[in-house]
C-alpha cells in the first residue's frame, strides 16, 4: 500500500490531538519518509513526549513553529525545506489552535484578537511561508488527481464552527473559539477556490469532541 503522503507537516503537535497524529502516522504501515513536527515549545516539559517518540523514529523533525509569529513561520519553512532536499510538501495539517468558553457577558476584545490571531491568521500565514514546497509537491507529483499523495492542506476545525448546524450546540456560546473557527472554514473555501488550479487539494476535518487539554475532561 503507498503511503498517506512521503513528508507531512503538522502544527501544533506537542500535545493533543497533534501528538495524536504525530503518533499515528509513525505506527503505519508505509510511514511517511519525513513527518515535520511542530509546535511553540519543542523543549523542556511541553515537548517531552514528542521529543521521546522523535529518538525512536528517525524520520520525525521536530521544528519550533509559532503560528502568530511570521518570522517563526518563516523559519520553520527554510528548515523544512533544507530537510525536504529539493523535494516539495506534500501535505500540511493546520491544527494548532486555541480554545475558549467566553459568553457575550464574560467576552474582552483581546481574547477575541488572541483567538482570531491563532485560529484564522495562524494558518493563513502558515499556507503562505509553506505555499512554495506544496507547489513543487503538486508540480513534481507522479499523479494527477488532488489528493494527499500529491499536495493537500487539511485544516483542523469544529461542527461548533457551523452555521447551518450552530442552533444545535448553543449551549456553548464560546464567541472567539466558534467564531474564529467559522472563519477559518471560509479561508479554507478560499484557499481551495485560489489553490484548484495548482493541483493542491484544501479540506476541513472535525475530528470530533476529543479529551485533550483544549478538549477538556468533559468529553462524554
Amino acid at each position: 500500500m503507498a503511503p498517506l503522503a512521503r513528508s507531512i507537516l503538522v502544527t501544533g503537535s506537542n500535545r493533543g490531538i497533534g501528538l495524536e497524529l504525530i503518533q499515528q502516522l509513525v505506527k503505519m504501515a508505509e510511514p511517511p519518509e519525513h513527518i515535520f513536527a511542530t509546535c511553540r515549545t519543542p523543549t523542556g516539559s511541553p515537548g517531552k513526549t514528542l521529543n521521546d517518540l522523535a529518538s525512536k523514529h528517525s524520520n520525525i523533525h521536530i521544528i519550533q513553529l509559532e503560528v502568530e509569529d511570521q518570522s517563526s513561520v518563516k523559519a520553520a519553512a527554510s528548515a523544512v525545506e533544507l530537510l525536504l532536499h529539493g523535494k516539495g510538501l506534500n501535505l500540511l495539517i493546520n491544527n494548532a489552535g486555541v480554545n475558549s468558553y467566553a459568553t457575550l457577558e464574560t467576552v474582552e476584545q483581546q481574547e477575541m484578537l488572541s483567538a482570531f490571531n491563532t485560529n484564522v491568521v495562524g494558518p493563513i500565514l502558515v499556507v503562505k511561508e509553506f505555499l512554495p514546497l506544496l507547489k513543487k509537491a503538486a508540480r513534481e507529483a507522479a499523479i494527477e488527481e488532488m489528493s494527499c499523495q500529491r499536495a493537500a492542506i487539511i485544516n483542523i476545525t469544529s461542527k461548533l464552527a457551523s452555521i447551518e448546524r450552530g442552533f444545535e450546540v448553543m449551549k456553548a456560546p464560546m464567541y472567539p473559539y466558534r467564531a474564529s473557527k467559522a472563519a477559518l472554514n471560509m479561508v479554507t473555501v478560499c484557499f481551495a477556490l485560489e489553490l484548484k488550479e495548482e493541483g493542491i487539494l484544501c479540506g476541513l476535518i472535525h475530528p470530533g469532541w476529543v479529551k485533550t487539554d483544549m478538549g477538556t475532561e468533559q468529553v462524554p
